[in-house]
């Protein structure tokens, strides 16, 4: 099947802040909370509603099929390949549990949404990243190339794009030329395609795909996103603080699961994870090819359990002040995540 191609995103800055912006209003119209017949009666929500991605095993499905999450269980409710979107449908009750990039969950929380994270899911080291590829014969070296080019990513105003803000301002790249860089939403699975039909300049390759990628030859990276930031853990799953307040045994097995699921993959020998994970996807039946598992490698994520901490918020709460985006000083790392409901360690 042919890539889909890559269309300019029409939304600027302002819209997307738009996008994430839910109203102090609307999530206080009960809509903080998903519902669904996922609670006993005067008890604690033990079904939680969550979105997936194909081809791939969430931390929390991992952990579900490991047994770490007691009496909870998981509803699918559909895949997504956005994080703000996945969090925005936590904060307006469609789904309990959502995960992005930290930089977006500070814009979420800026917005007066009542959300907190409470648990790391992915992050950033020597094998995990977010690769910026260019064709072998590309002529692009330096920052200083890239005014004027396209650069494909699974959503704008994340993780692909801060990371692209960070490259440009080190490398001496003004604002007014950044500017010129055209960042483009083009789905994961088709951004090699894309690159390689010359649709971009530029493509974002994280995870299983751009193992793929980089196994198929001619492509080189540009850059990383751990050349610039070295290992860090980069999202959190959030859930809103009425959730929380209403059912915090469930959050704390939840949280306490998902650490264990972690540590799991981090000590087991990865062709028993990646064959778990094979397991775990035929067992779904969602029609989906395993055959990038075998590329899998980690979460990446930094800290022990997943522990959250400050400076993995901070870093985007000084980047978003330095855009504007937010005021300086308006929100503060424990304002937005917690490590309450984290028993991993513990006892």
């Amino acid at each position: 099947m042919p890539a889909a191609p890559a269309t300019p995103a029409t939304r600027t800055r302002r819209q997307f802040l738009t996008l994430l912006g839910i109203s102090a209003a609307a999530v206080s119209c009960g809509t903080a909370t998903a519902t669904g017949g996922s609670a006993r009666p005067g008890g604690q929500v033990t079904i939680l509603k969550y979105q997936g991605n194909v081809g791939a095993v969430t931390l929390p499905e991992l952990a579900a099929d490991l047994g770490y999450l007691g009496g909870l269980s998981l509803e699918w409710v559909g895949n997504t390949i956005s994080g703000p979107q996945d969090i925005q449908s936590a904060a307006t009750g469609q789904i309990h549990f959502g995960g992005a990039f930290n930089g977006a969950i500070v814009k979420l929380a800026a917005s007066k949404a009542p959300v907190k994270a409470v648990i790391s899911y992915y992050g950033v080291d020597q094998d995990v990243y977010s690769g910026y590829y260019v064709l072998e014969d590309s002529p692009l070296r330096t920052a200083r190339d890239l005014p004027g080019k396209k650069v494909g990513m699974n959503t704008l105003g994340a993780h692909s794009q801060a990371i692209l803000d960070i490259y440009l301002g080190r490398g001496g790249v003004s604002k007014a030329d950044a500017a010129k860089v055209e960042a483009l939403v083009v789905p994961p699975v088709n951004t090699e395609q894309a690159l390689r039909q010359k649709q971009i300049e530029v493509g974002v390759l994280g995870g299983v795909l751009r193992e793929k990628a980089v196994a198929s030859g001619g492509i080189r990276p540009l850059f990383s996103d751990f050349d610039l930031l070295g290992r860090f853990s980069a999202g959190s799953y959030v859930m809103t603080q009425r959730f929380i307040k209403e059912n915090p045994d469930t959050v704390r097995t939840f949280t306490t699961g998902v650490a264990k699921a972690i540590e799991w993959s981090r000590t087991t020998p990865r062709e028993e994870v990646i064959a778990r994970m094979e397991s775990i996807i035929k067992k779904r039946g969602r029609n989906e090819d395993t055959a990038t598992l075998k590329y899998w490698r980690s979460y990446g994520v930094a800290e022990p359990g997943g522990r959250i901490e400050d400076k993995e918020f901070q870093l985007w709460l000084d980047w978003l002040a330095e855009r504007g985006e937010i005021k300086t000083g308006q929100l503060k790392p424990s304002d937005l995540y917690t490590n309450e409901f984290n028993g991993y360690g513990k006892g």
